[in-house]
């Protein structure tokens, strides 16, 4: 998939912007602060109507303005499309091909893309929540349903929360009403390990490829599912709703006097081992480094083996950081099938000789000049 065609208007430091994108590789170059960022993070919004970089949706909006509207014109295998989103303090409308969508969940996967940035090592070194917003991310635009389960498991769990920190001493009530929200709890929850536990496996086939070829063959990445409960093995969806619901049943008074859900996906992780250790544990900065880049090439593959074609890949500012060797293995998996968005401070650190006629944008104070 291709995006051919962007247009900004109101969104952070652009009052108003539209790029022709239909190079397989797109540069945007200028010094920090400028708005280069703000190009990729917008295809990234534009694709799953969320931020990678803040839950405030209304740091999205120029300053002093009420509105931002994206736009983007995308050709896919089936043909081209229009997508729109416009946020504003009233929330979020999308809009496919001029018509508008009921449900953002039916419009998330129109277009799929995958960002990779320097703060994606935190994937691996940082706390089990970045791990699940990685996880709902991705899963998110390859399996729309996944989104809707997602959705109400929250709500759900912000209800039994709620009635948690009410429920001590636990009264007659209090333990009924609890018992309501244990159903709706496990039968949302038990949808989403399933998925998560499915696309996991079909992670890790492919990172552990992607990182014997890194590596030449020296380490073996292992990528294995933490739920909660239970050990990322279970059976199928009735035998693990059963566990689900013994398990809560087990930590009900515990859960009362704490006043928190203990056990559900809202407390699931991700574990990385290279040659059987811990890789956030005890792998170095670079093995680090190389896991986070695995696991971006693994999900490149994955959506081209789930929806038909390549993503969208965006790259922010991480070719500096990598060494020749892993920015030559990088340029080379992208090449010439999957159409990419890169941003650098300075070409020199990127090796345009490896690249195929891009199309290089100089960024300054937000207005885009197509320079190439």
């Amino acid at each position: 998939m291709f995006v051919k065609r962007l247009l900004l208007e109101h969104y952070r430091n652009y009052p108003h912007v539209e790029i022709s994108t239909d190079r397989n590789v797109n540069i945007f170059v200028g010094p920090n602060a400028q708005g280069k960022t703000n190009l990729l993070e917008s295809i990234y919004v534009l694709a799953l109507t969320k931020s990678h970089r803040t839950h405030q949706e209304k740091e999205l909006i120029q300053w002093q303005e009420d509105h931002a509207r994206l736009f983007g014109e995308v050709e896919r295998k089936y043909g081209m499309s229009t997508l729109e989103l416009s946020i504003s303090g009233k929330g979020k409308k999308a809009k496919v091909n001029g018509l508008e969508q009921k449900k953002l969940s039916q419009y998330v996967g129109a277009l799929n893309v995958v960002m990779f940035a320097p703060e994606d090592l935190e994937i691996v070194k940082g706390s089990p929540g970045i791990r699940r917003r990685f996880l709902d991310m991705e899963i998110g635009q390859v399996y729309p349903s996944y989104l809707y389960d997602l959705t109400q498991y929250q709500k759900v769990l912000v209800q039994r929360n709620n009635l948690l920190k009410q429920s001590y001493p636990p009264s007659a009530a209090n333990s009924s009403m609890l018992d309501v929200w244990n159903e709706q709890l496990a039968a949302f929850g038990v949808k989403i390990m399933k998925k998560r536990q499915s696309f996991i496996k079909k992670l890790q086939s492919w990172a552990e490829q992607i990182h014997q070829g890194i590596t030449n063959g020296k380490e073996m990445l292992r990528v294995e599912y933490a739920p909660s409960f239970a050990d990322g093995h279970f059976e199928d969806e009735s035998v693990l709703l059963d566990r689900f619901m013994i398990k809560l049943s087990q930590i009900k008074e515990q859960e009362m006097r704490r006043g928190v859900s203990l056990i559900g996906p809202h407390r699931d992780d991700l574990l990385f081992c290279i040659n059987d250790k811990d890789v956030q544990t005890y792998g170095s900065q670079g093995q680090q480094r190389t896991t986070a880049l695995s696991l971006k090439l693994a999900e490149i593959e994955l959506i081209r083996e789930e929806v038909g074609e390549y993503p969208v890949l965006l790259l922010d500012d991480v070719l500096s950081e990598l060494d020749e060797y892993r920015q030559t293995q990088l340029i080379q998996t992208f090449q010439k099938k999957v159409q990419t968005f890169i941003t650098t401070t300075g070409l020199e650190s990127v090796h345009l000789d490896q690249l195929d006629h891009a199309a290089v944008f100089h960024v300054s104070s937000g207005s885009v000049i197509d320079r190439s």
